[in-house]
């Protein structure tokens, strides 16, 4: 199972600009995080709704399953290393 979740969306322009920095995150970290596209498909727009416990309401959404920790819209590389990392 994969702990790193990221919540995208197809046509998501700020989705789009994080994949970069999550790929980076991945060969850095030598961790995978599993990409869910949630404008076409509804099991996964559920899942969302279920993990946002911190009110995103949107996306690019990131979440941690070890850590249950959240991250909303685009952020900082550093940021999303802390927290990759648990930080």
């Amino acid at each position: 199972m994969t702990d790193l979740l990221m919540f995208s969306g197809t046509e998501c322009k700020h989705c789009h600009e994080m994949l970069p920095l999550v790929k980076k995150l991945e060969k850095e970290l030598k961790v995978k995080v599993k990409i869910l596209e949630v404008w076409h498909n509804a099991e996964n727009a559920k899942l969302l709704q279920e993990k946002d416990t911190i009110g995103c309401g949107g996306i690019p959404f990131f979440y941690n399953e070890k850590t249950k920790k959240a991250l909303c819209g685009s952020v900082s590389y550093e940021e999303l290393k802390a927290w990759a990392q648990g930080k």
